[in-house]
């Protein structure tokens, strides 16, 4: 018994005198498991932060709002109501294609009614009817939605999933910079302002809800970690009695021209988003294959690369 003990001690000697160069060679070429290395998602261009800025229905003073928009270098996505334009207090329809140059236009609905109780027949009916619309308007592909007055529920969002429709924004507002888990129930971070101004002739309301929309403004601008603030609105709210283009301005002010923020539409940001997830990666998380045509960058244990259309990367780490 004590030679067979003794025999296998001499047969295993090599294994454990393999396993403590291994680890001695792993140590001296700080090579780390596998299970520790970090991958992140960056936006375009390596950016940390991204703004998307979402305005509704259509009316005359979108005019108003992309001309702000292009004079500090945002871009906006414009979710329209087909059937509404060539009508009072509507843009028209001949000067959609080039007033939303270099912005989005998105499917509001042709109609905007409120969807839920809806006939499937009538959800498609609106969605497909307002896409087409726009399509033809504006010569591009419309693959993004606005749920008229926030109205959705899951027989909607299954009515819609097969339409074209990429994603779909709600009325509800998040108050934090994440990226939705499901793109056709987007909450967006915070309406313009917050819900100042719901209440009319409440300023001690008003003054509660701007100090939150401008706190969460300011923490984005700080943020050191991936952030994306999306506001939501109506570009008709600053009309009128109470005058809001002033502080509209400010904060598209505010806003612009920082290196770190990506000005982004929301359809661009999702087929981004969507390329990022369709990488293709080794077991190790040492090679990275990027099937898309566009460039993706990311983080690898805190290091940016960038993994440009159609490329192979291998990382040492």
């Amino acid at each position: 018994m004590d030679a067979e003990i003794y025999t296998m001690k001499i047969i295993l000697l090599p294994f454990y005198f393999l396993l403590f160069t291994s680890a001695l060679f792993a140590q001296s070429n700080n090579t780390k498991p596998t299970s520790s290395i970090r991958i992140e998602m960056l936006f375009p261009e390596g950016k940390s932060k991204a703004l998307i800025l979402s305005y509704d229905d259509g009316p005359e003073a979108d005019r108003k709002m992309v001309k702000l928009m292009n004079e500090y270098g945002l871009k906006g996505t414009f979710h329209l109501n087909s059937n509404k334009l060539d009508t009072k207090g509507y843009l028209t329809k001949n000067e959609i294609k080039t007033l939303f140059k270099g912005h989005e236009v998105s499917v509001h609905t042709a109609n905007h009614p409120g969807l839920t109780g809806m006939s499937k027949i009538d959800i498609v009916y609106e969605v497909v009817e307002d896409r087409k619309e726009l399509e033809r308007l504006t010569g591009n592909t419309i693959r993004g939605m606005a749920y008229p007055f926030g109205s959705y529920d899951n027989s909607v969002v299954d009515a819609i999933s097969g339409l074209g429709i990429e994603y779909a924004r709600t009325v509800n507002d998040s108050y934090n910079f994440s990226i939705p888990k499901n793109f056709l129930i987007w909450d967006a971070s915070i309406h313009q302002f917050g819900k100042a101004y719901f209440k009319p002739n409440n300023p001690e309301n008003d003054k509660q809800e701007l100090k939150i929309f401008n706190d969460l403004v300011s923490n984005f601008i700080k943020s050191d970690t991936l952030a994306l603030l999306d506001v939501w609105g109506h570009s008709w709210e600053n009309e009128g009695e109470g005058n809001r283009w002033n502080a509209i301005e400010q904060f598209f002010k505010q806003v612009s021209n920082n290196k770190e923020i990506l000005y982004t539409t929301q359809i661009d940001l999702v087929d981004y988003i969507k390329a990022y997830k369709n990488l293709q990666f080794s077991v190790d998380k040492k090679i990275v294959k990027n099937a898309s045509s566009m460039d993706v960058y990311l983080k690898i244990d805190g290091k940016a690369y960038k993994i440009a259309g159609g490329a192979q990367l291998t990382i040492l780490i």
